[in-house]
Formats: C-alpha cells, structure tokens, sequence
C-alpha cells in the first residue's frame, strides 16, 4: 500500500531530509585523497547526531555502519574501512536519517581529488538522470514514467542502469511501497498522487547493468569491474512540480 502523508507528516519529514542534506554537504568538504571511508563515516555518524538525529543506515538489517562508502566499481553498500581514497577515485555516499518518527535518504558520487574524463562524465550522466527522473514524477504519470525516463537518458549516452536494485517510497519507515526501477517501459505501475513521498535514486554503471555482491553480503560491485556512480534524492509529489525535500535550500 502507498502512504500518502498529511502536510504536518511532510513537515517532519522535511527535517530528517534536512539534516540528510546538510550531511552530505559537509562529506563533500572533506573529501579528498588520503581519507579513509572510516573517517567519514565516523564524522558522518557525530554529524547525524549532533543534529539530534539518529544515522538510519547503522543496524539496518544488520547493515554495521552509519553510511553506505562505495568506490570506484562498487555500486552501493559499500561498508566504511580504512581503505584510503586516492586521487582519481569516485566515492559515492548514500546516508539516511530517522527523525521525530520520519526517514530521509539521499545519495551522491563524489570525485576524489582530479578524476579522468570518463569519469567525470558518468557523475554528469547519473546526475542528469536522477533530475530528469525527479521531472517526471509530476501528477497523473506513473512510477513507470520516471523508470523510463531514467533509462532513455542513461542509455542514451552509453551508460547502463542497475537493475538489481531499484527506488523505493520513504516515509515512517525507510523502505516503503512503491518501488521505483530505474528501467522500463512508460505508464506502467501506480498513479503518481499529491503526497506521495519517493526515493528515487539511479545506479549508473560505466560497462554493463549486471553486479555481483561480495561475500561481505552487502558490497555490491559492478560484474566487469568498470565504474559506477549513484545519486539519489527523497522527494514529495505535489499537486504540481515535484519538491526535492534532501536539497539544500
């Protein structure tokens, strides 16, 4: 069932997707070579809290960390280390917060110092393509409409998505109905509504859509070892434009 939220449910919501946003802002000012992804998750985690919030991810079934550190061809669930990030990676963060009874969830690819061309233009493509999926969750569409324009897009310049794993609704619980691939064809699935709140988040990869999950059980990495970049926002559906709730205002 799709749970449509009431404006004083979408005010709360707001601040979780808030301390998200504002989380991910800071990660982008400290990240650079010669870091460890334990570093930022543990600066990530004092951040959450500070911000009288608790890090959603950290005990998520069973997940250890407060963020998802996914480098160069790990797509997502990539646990925090002390792995050092060089100059050239791409690291893409996904974070959570739970707060006063409400989730937030957004991600985003960060280049680590200079990176190659290619690279720089897989962030360009998969960012481009959350926003032109973001576009089309307007009113009357449905889910399938920001799959396809996800995957047109996408496709279109070379890059595949991941199919494996998809977008999903977000509310009082992290993970809600409907999910949203980043695949397939257009008018399929629900009715976008006015209060729908989603998490739509394309997994782009350099190569081909297929991944392979390490033995760690949550590492998931690209099947042919090229890149791949995820960006991901929560969103509202509203009786016109959709409102990005994890945009820094």
């Amino acid at each position: 069932m799709i749970i449509l939220k009431s404006p004083d449910e979408i005010k709360n919501m707001a601040q979780s997707c808030s301390i998200v946003a504002k989380t991910l802002d800071a990660i982008k000012a400290i990240v650079k070579p010669g870091i460890t992804t334990e570093e930022i998750e543990n600066f990530a985690d004092a951040y959450i809290r500070a911000n009288n919030a608790v890090p959603a991810f950290k005990g998520y079934r069973g997940y250890p960390a407060s963020i998802c550190a996914s480098v160069n061809n790990e797509v997502i669930h990539g646990i925090p280390s002390d792995r050092v990030l060089k100059e050239g990676d791409i690291l893409s963060i996904d974070l959570g917060v739970y707060k006063d009874g409400f989730y937030g969830d957004a991600a985003c690819t960060f280049p680590v110092g200079k990176i190659l061309p290619n690279a720089e233009r897989l962030l360009r493509v998969t960012e481009g393509s959350l926003y032109i999926g973001i576009e089309n969750a307007m009113p009357g569409n449905r889910i399938s409409d920001i799959s396809y324009s996800i995957q047109r897009h996408v496709k279109s310049k070379g890059f595949s998505v991941v199919r494996a794993f998809v977008g999903h609704g977000i509310g009082r619980e992290l993970h809600e109905e409907p999910q949203i691939p980043n695949f397939g064809p257009p008018n399929r699935g629900p009715r976008l509504m006015p209060g729908m709140t989603l998490a739509i988040e394309p997994m782009v990869n350099e190569g081909g859509y297929e991944v392979l999950i390490l033995d760690d059980g949550w590492t998931t990495v690209t099947l042919d070892g090229k890149l791949s970049a995820h960006f991901e926002h929560t969103i509202l559906v509203t009786s016109d434009k959709p409102e990005i709730l994890t945009k820094i205002s």
